[in-house]
């Protein structure tokens, strides 16, 4: 569900989206990209099989340019912890749950600026 509300209210901001559901899908996603094809990943924290946190370690570690996408999570882990865990797994910013389109779209102005 959050899913879908964050896809349409980027969507309907102008910016081309693209879903992986799992972590494993977007390491894969953001390794076989172009390195200009990606300008930001919206991550959220727990996810089957490889969760947010294991995933940013991992795309942080690609051999391309690509590893420098900016990634923001996405959590309902709102706590400073939470926030500075992000940060120490590589991750840019950190956004709660539930999704606030003003804050969602302060945040990606500011990072994509």
């Amino acid at each position: 569900m959050v899913q879908e509300i964050a896809m349409e209210l980027l969507s309907n901001a102008g910016f081309s989206v693209s879903l992986a559901d799992d972590g494993d899908v977007a390491v894969e996603t953001l390794r076989t990209a172009a390195p200009d094809q990606f300008d930001l990943v919206l991550m959220d924290i727990q996810m089957p099989k490889l969760d947010g946190y294991s995933a940013t370690r991992q795309i942080r570690t690609l051999p391309s340019d690509v590893a420098n996408v900016p990634i923001v999570a996405m959590t309902a882990n709102a706590f400073e912890e939470d926030k500075q865990k992000t940060i120490r797994a590589g991750m840019n910013a950190h956004i709660a749950k539930p999704i606030e389109a003003g804050r969602l779209m302060e945040t990606l102005s500011h990072i994509l600026t």
